[in-house]
C-alpha cells in the first residue's frame, strides 16, 4: 500500500526534471531550470541549467544557453556555455560564441564560431618533460 504510493511520487519526481519544447512551439524567455531540456521547436531567450540539453533537428535556439552537456542536432545562434561535452550532429548549425569543455563534431556539422575550449591542458616545460596544467583555456 505505502510502496504503491512511493513509487509512483518517484515517477512524477523523474517527469518533472525533463523540460520538453516539442516540434511547432515558440517561446520566448529566460529559462532557469535544474532539469534537462529537450527542444524540438523554437526558444529565443536566455536558458540556464544544471542539466543537459538537447536540441532536436526541427529545433532552434536563439540566445544564450549555459549548461552541463549539449547535443545539437538542429540550429543555435547566439552565446553558448557549456563546462562538459558539446556533441554536434552532421545536421547541427552553431554560429555566435562558445565555450566548452570537450567538443565532438560530425563531418557535415556546420560550426561557424568563436570558441574557447576549457579544461586541463597538457604544457611541456623546458626540459622536456610534461607539466600538467589546470583552468587553462586554449582556443581554436
Amino acid at each position: 500500500m505505502f510502496s504503491e504510493n512511493k513509487k509512483e511520487k518517484q515517477s512524477i519526481e523523474g517527469l518533472s526534471s525533463q523540460n520538453i519544447i516539442s516540434q511547432g512551439t515558440k517561446i520566448v524567455g529566460d529559462f532557469n531550470s535544474e532539469g534537462d531540456f529537450r527542444i524540438d521547436g523554437t526558444l529565443e531567450g536566455n536558458i540556464k541549467t544544471s542539466g543537459k540539453v538537447v536540441v532536436g533537428k526541427s529545433g532552434l535556439v536563439k540566445g544564450t544557453l549555459q549548461g552541463t552537456d549539449a547535443y545539437f542536432e538542429g540550429k543555435f545562434s547566439g552565446k553558448l556555455a557549456i563546462s562538459g561535452t558539446l556533441t554536434l550532429k552532421s545536421s547541427a548549425v552553431i554560429e555566435g560564441e562558445v565555450v566548452a569543455g570537450k567538443l565532438a563534431v560530425e563531418p557535415g556539422a556546420t560550426f561557424n564560431v568563436t570558441c574557447i575550449m576549457k579544461g586541463t591542458v597538457k604544457e611541456m616545460n623546458k626540459g622536456g618533460q610534461q607539466q600538467q596544467g589546470t583552468g587553462s583555456e586554449k582556443t581554436a
